[in-house]
């Protein structure tokens, strides 16, 4: 039978329950356990399909097509498992469940209320993940307690121990011990509120973490732990990281790992670490410089462009730099402000979106990376920027556009980038829509095959727009790479340039699949290729300071 660990957050949102729930995924699985992680978010959308990127960040898409929480990102690259549409679960979705079932007869005419129909349903959800072969799921319960929003999943995740056995739930809660500057003291009476306030509900934590900017006293933890009627072993300090992936390591030092497994009567194997903490050592001492813009139309909300900042910080584990990415809006990116927005980039990445606001911004720098050498990854809208970008400047279809930003008084004579045949009769627009994991066939001498190192591949989709089949040939008689097809042919996934450095695009989002110790192949080549370039145009920008040269040769002399 599946065990169980409830995940919630107390006094302020963004505490980092998302980040608890993915570290302590990430040492369970480290101790041999299978493990499934899931999120239950408050709000009423259905999905977060809708919302504006700068409510909510980044929609994840799974391979299976659901649009989900940001957080099922740091599930996946955490424990490196994919995950499904199952395992993010909104109010909105949940209530939709239900009043469909509803209005089909399924509760035979009694009166359909939150307990226990709303309950029972999110009871359903978490069941749903859990099978013979699933030893812990973990669920993660959005928003903070005492928000009227999460009551009904405070009451399912209540009932539920009833329903599976006291041994087979454990209820871990996160709060914040601040520290208040003028009395120089960290203060545990918001912890003391919020543990109260849980209980109140019905809910006995079996851990507390406590988090903070600094370390927390022993004797604030002994306090807590009395208070909280929490024995000191399940009272977790967790004070900043300098990285996220060193969140593991300090959860696992402070015994969270160990205590939650004694709860639930687990096997308590010593987790294997050697290759998380290899990675996490691979960061020290880098000092290569690399600096990459990401210029997107949201990015003053970091968050909404979350997995493919931490694709680049993968690829920069790898090949041993010190990334700075440099946050460039779109907008800015145009007429006279090219240069000196983009000045001083080794690489670009051109991430997806929706709209037309901005996109303007998104061909210029197209344009300037191609005609600079300048190491180049488009994503989606990203990739149709470049496209846009070389019909109108190479091919010669001056007025090339997107048929997406059609109006009434504007019809571009030239669409590149437009919806299939098969799509335009569609009404729905939520039809039109590709989601999820899709197969492509690459040219088997291009440079996407060379960086897969394959000619078949699948990456995740989330758009409704297509490179348009018509103008294809266009394209290729005047250079421009069709590297990357769908199976049938019909669909562009891929273009590169062959002449240039790496200026490459896809229509996919393959920052979602990226891993800490495998980062996404096409981010790998990015970083590589602006490496190499920017040596190539300032190699003293590398040689090795003369401090970590002398510090090297007194370690050597030591050693002798």
């Amino acid at each position: 039978m599946s065990k169980h660990i409830f995940v919630t957050g107390g006094v302020t949102s963004s505490l980092g329950k998302g980040l608890t729930a993915a570290s302590l995924g990430r040492l369970l699985k480290s101790k041999g356990l299978k493990v499934v992680i899931q999120k239950l978010d408050p709000y009423l959308n259905v999905d977060p399909g809708t919302m504006n990127p700068f409510e909510h960040g980044e929609v994840y898409v799974t391979d299976d097509g659901g649009e989900t929480d940001l957080d099922l990102g740091h599930y996946e690259r955490f424990v490196d498992e994919s995950l499904t549409q199952a395992s993010n679960a909104t109010t909105g979705s949940i209530y939709s469940s239900v009043i469909a079932a509803e209005r089909r007869g399924d509760y035979l005419g009694k009166t359909v209320q939150v307990i226990p129909h709303i309950t029972d349903e999110i009871k359903k959800r978490i069941s749903a993940l859990a099978s013979d072969d699933i030893d812990v799921v973990i669920t993660e319960v959005g928003g903070t307690v005492g928000d009227i929003e999460i009551l009904p999943f405070l009451e399912a995740i209540r009932q539920f121990r009833l329903d599976v056995g006291k041994e087979n739930v454990c209820y871990v809660h996160v709060t914040l011990i601040p520290f208040i500057g003028p009395a120089g003291e960290l203060k545990t009476k918001p912890t003391q509120h919020s543990v109260t306030e849980l209980r109140s509900r019905g809910i006995q934590p079996d851990v507390i973490v406590l988090r903070s900017d600094r370390p927390i006293q022993q004797n604030l933890m002994s306090k807590i732990s009395s208070l909280c009627d929490v024995p000191l072993d399940g009272v977790i300090s967790a004070p900043d990281a300098d990285s996220l992936y060193e969140i593991p390591l300090g959860m696992h030092e402070a015994g969270l790992d160990d205590y939650v497994c004694k709860t639930l009567e687990l096997p308590d194997n010593e987790p294997d670490l050697t290759e998380w903490q290899s990675l996490v050592d691979s960061v020290e001492g880098v000092w290569k410089p690399l600096k990459i813009g990401v210029i997107g139309k949201y990015v003053t909300l970091h968050d909404a462009y979350l997995s493919v900042a931490e694709a680049l910080r993968h690829a920069s584990f790898k090949h041993e730099v010190d990334i700075e990415i440099k946050w460039i809006l779109s907008d800015r990116v145009e007429g006279m402000l090219i240069d000196e927005a983009l000045a001083g980039l080794d690489g670009i990445v051109l991430p997806g979106g929706f709209g037309e606001r901005g996109v303007q911004g998104k061909i210029a720098a197209a344009t300037y990376a191609r005609e600079n050498n300048i190491p180049t990854l488009g994503l989606c809208l990203g990739m149709q920027a470049m496209v846009i970008d070389y019909a109108r400047n190479v091919v010669g279809l001056e007025d090339a556009y997107s048929s997406e930003f059609n109006t009434a008084d504007r019809i571009t004579p030239h669409p590149v980038i437009d919806l299939m045949e098969s799509q335009k009769e569609v009404t729905d627009m939520g039809g039109t829509m590709r989601l999820g994991a899709y197969v492509a066939k690459l040219d088997p001498e291009s440079q996407v095959a060379k960086i897969y190192g394959d000619s078949v591949v699948s990456e995740r989709h989330r758009h409704r727009y297509e490179f348009s089949a018509k103008h294809v040939d266009q394209f290729s008689e005047q250079g421009l790479s069709c590297s990357g097809l769908s199976p049938d042919g019909q669909l562009v996934e891929f273009i590169e340039l062959p002449d240039h450095p790496f200026w490459i695009g896809t229509q996919a989002h393959p920052e979602l699949k990226s891993r800490p110790d495998r980062p996404a192949p096409l981010f790998d080549g990015l970083v590589e290729a602006s490496l190499n370039q920017a040596m190539k145009r300032n190699p003293e920008r590398y040689e090795k300071p003369i401090d970590l040269v002398a510090t090297e040769s007194e370690q050597l002399h030591e050693r002798s």
